[in-house]
């Protein structure tokens, strides 16, 4: 669903006043599928849940909505239409996935907000539910992502990979997301600045009006994975109309609190965060090193620095769970009543 330019400049701020001035994002996708049972070895990632285990992936979106989240993100961010005809799926079966993303995501809050309903929490006078507010966010991955080779994880794609080869890539997906009923785009763990112009012009030159955000990740709370600059990252997505909120995603925590103090200089549009655990990621192996990882109270204890630095919305990336969104939602809200 389009916006006008208007309404979508403060589409985040107002949704950030209805949850009383921040937002609570869901956490660990994949990581979540596979502790439900799920096999993930596989160039579509948690994105294979959508043919194989839709169920699991509905769960995944119930347990953070029960956790506390107001914003939970599709499970495609490695679903590509090139992907699933490398699997042998056509085109309008992998268009028909797509939306399948979203779909499942708006039935997961559909039945949250039913089950809210049955149980009667907080009804308000006119005896309608005032049960809290929560957005379909529709993943994109980078090109990166697609590859499955650990790129995403550098942001290195070589010469032979120009802005235009990063347009059409990106481009059938982008509009069937922003067509399926989701809220906003998320255009996450985005490793270089090629990435992120190639987004914004897209969105600019196909008139995809829906929200987006812009989340970026990094390895040394100075710049984003590729060695390109957070400032000039953010800057793109400052100057993108589209774009409701720029932030980091899938970084260790350690770098946070730099990073927003980074963007902040260049934007005043809200700053979404969800740092990973804190594990290192073996590409090659395709395994999560047990590491200088954060429990769940440590994670906790960098959201007052956060907010202070400027954050408005918080959540987790890879390896963190259920647990941690809500150890997230419970903090913010004993902050907020004090």
């Amino acid at each position: 669903m389009g916006l006008g330019s208007a309404e979508t400049s403060t589409f985040m701020f107002d949704f950030l006043n209805k949850c009383g001035g921040y937002a609570v994002l869901d956490g660990g996708f994949a990581t979540e599928l596979e502790r439900h049972g799920a096999d993930l070895n596989d160039p579509l990632w948690s994105a294979k849940c959508l043919i194989s285990s839709p169920h699991l992936v509905r769960r995944v979106h119930l347990d953070y909505l029960d956790a506390g989240a107001n914003i939970i993100i599709t499970a495609s961010y490695q679903a590509t239409i090139q992907g699933f005809e490398a699997k042998g799926l056509s085109r309008e079966e992998g268009e028909g996935l797509l939306r399948k993303s979203v779909q499942i995501a708006c039935e997961a809050r559909d039945i949250y907000y039913d089950r809210c309903t049955k149980d009667s929490w907080d009804f308000v006078e006119d005896g309608g539910s005032s049960s809290r507010p929560v957005l379909v966010a529709a993943s994109v991955g980078s090109y990166g992502a697609y590859l499955a080779d650990g790129s995403e994880y550098s942001g290195k794609y070589g010469d032979g990979v120009t802005l235009q080869t990063l347009k059409d890539f990106h481009k059938k997906r982008v509009q069937i997301l922003a067509n399926s009923g989701a809220d906003l785009i998320a255009f996450e763990t985005t490793p270089n600045k090629l990435e992120a112009q190639a987004y914004a012009e897209l969105l600019d030159e196909e008139g995809i009006d829906i929200p987006a955000w812009f989340t970026f990740s990094s390895k040394d709370g100075v710049n984003v994975v590729s060695g390109d600059s957070i400032l000039e990252c953010a800057s793109i997505a400052d100057s993108c109309r589209q774009v409701v909120a720029v932030g980091i995603n899938c970084t260790p925590p350690r770098f946070i609190h730099s990073l927003i103090s980074s963007i902040r200089k260049v934007t005043s549009k809200p700053i979404v965060i969800y740092p990973n655990s804190g594990e290192t990621y073996d590409a090659e192996n395709k395994k999560w090193v047990k590491s200088s990882g954060v429990n769940d109270e440590d994670f906790v204890s960098y959201l007052g620095k956060w907010r202070e630095a400027g954050a408005s919305l918080f959540g987790g990336c890879c390896r963190t769970t259920p647990n941690t969104i809500r150890a997230i939602s419970k903090a913010l809200t004993d902050k907020s009543n004090h």
